[in-house]
């Protein structure tokens, strides 16, 4: 046997050798190890996902009374047929955030952006529409994206005690008493949220008014 032969194998049974001492716990245990993956959204904020967002419907829907009062993370006081009383059980993540001079509130938990303060005033449906609209023109904290929120969105915001007044998280403003969602009952009504009363109402698209807190994904 040359001497490199007697090198190459006095090598392999070191590191044989090596290897097989390693405790087969620890072994075990270095393979439970896993990198947490992160997401970056377009700020540059990374997003932790060892526990994954809260996944809420983001296209709109006719919704009948029944399958509003059957919605997941929600807790339903009462029912009526208007709706229900209830609040959100998701346990938020929130951040406020000034981008361009344009305040926002994302929600680590849901993965959404959230205008901070939402509309001064109350409006019909189809002008709240165009009011987002507008907003997208102008890019809103540097954003073209924004819309409604569906109603499951919209009512992962009412908290069980109010605060300043309202059902909802003091990271907001707390000028909306009652928001649109882009969901509809029917041809005649869509869905909106009353952070006044804590709640879910079905409105009349010409005859109510409410305000508009535009939302937008992260994901």
């Amino acid at each position: 046997m040359s001497t490199r032969q007697k090198y190459l194998l006095l090598h392999i049974l070191i590191i044989s050798f090596v290897f097989l001492s390693i405790p087969i716990t620890q072994v075990a245990e270095c393979a439970r190890v896993i990198e947490p993956v992160l997401i970056v959204d377009k700020q540059g904020k990374q997003v932790d996902t060892k526990t994954s967002f809260i996944n809420l419907r983001s296209s709109y829907r006719v919704l009948s009374v029944s399958q509003v009062q059957s919605m997941s993370n929600i807790f339903i006081q009462k029912k009526t047929n208007l709706g229900f009383y209830g609040h959100s059980t998701i346990n938020h993540d929130y951040e406020k955030k000034s981008i361009n001079g344009d305040k926002v509130v994302i929600d680590y938990a849901t993965g959404l952006m959230w205008h901070q303060s939402g509309s001064s005033n109350s409006m019909q449906w189809d002008k709240a529409k165009q009011w987002v609209r507008d907003l997208n023109s102008r890019g809103y904290a540097g954003y073209h994206d924004w819309r409604l929120p569906t109603l499951e969105d919209a009512a992962s915001l009412l908290e069980s005690i109010k605060r300043d007044g309202l059902y909802i998280d003091s990271v907001f403003s707390n000028n909306q008493e009652w928001s649109w969602t882009g969901d509809e009952y029917d041809s005649e009504a869509a869905w909106s949220i009353t952070f006044g009363l804590g709640g879910v109402y079905r409105d009349d698209v010409v005859d109510d008014d409410n305000g508009v807190r535009p939302v937008r994904s992260i994901k």
